[in-house]
């Protein structure tokens, strides 16, 4: 369950949040804990997310374009028509996190977990995939002709990317 008082202040808005995040940085240490939070259809641009507990989070239809999710925990979470061009999702925890017509479009998703993922239909567009792992991930569509492992591969230690 969430923090109730960390999801107030999310709900009041991005701005509310990141002043706070700069107010309290030692939160970051505990991960702001925002599981199971129903965020749908909420603007996020540029919001300051990274290293949060969003687990089973609905984020449907929200707006986190810009935004930074460095490390931040979205299993089982609800993206699904989200809009997250130019995030930072960098280690992120995305096992079994629903995708489903969202735009990843240029988003930075080196060393994030895409296991069990389901991308049908999402743009992923001049993303960043190093070190990206999609064992399992449900890639059925367009979207595939996107992920290109020869372009995403680190030149000093390649690790190839995992459709299986």
């Amino acid at each position: 369950m969430a923090n109730q008082t960390q999801l107030n202040l999310l709900l009041a808005g991005k701005n509310s949040w990141d002043k706070w995040r700069r107010t309290y940085p030692d939160v970051q240490a505990s991960e702001p804990d925002l599981h199971g939070a129903d965020l749908h259809d909420m603007d996020l641009h540029n919001a300051d997310l990274h290293e949060a507990d969003l687990t089973e989070a609905n984020l449907q239809g929200a707006d986190l374009r810009d935004a930074d999710l460095r490390g931040v925990d979205l299993r089982n979470a609800n993206l699904s028509g989200a809009n997250l061009s130019g995030a930072n999702l960098t280690q992120a925890h995305l096992h079994r996190a629903d995708f489903r017509g969202s735009n990843l479009s240029h988003t930075n998703l080196t060393e994030a977990d895409l296991s069990n993922a389901d991308l049908r239909g999402a743009n992923l567009d001049g993303s960043i995939l190093k070190k990206a792992i999609f064992i399992g991930t449900n890639m059925s569509g367009d979207e595939r002709r996107a992920v290109d492992a020869s372009k995403n591969a680190e030149k000093q230690h390649p690790a190839p990317v995992i459709i299986a």
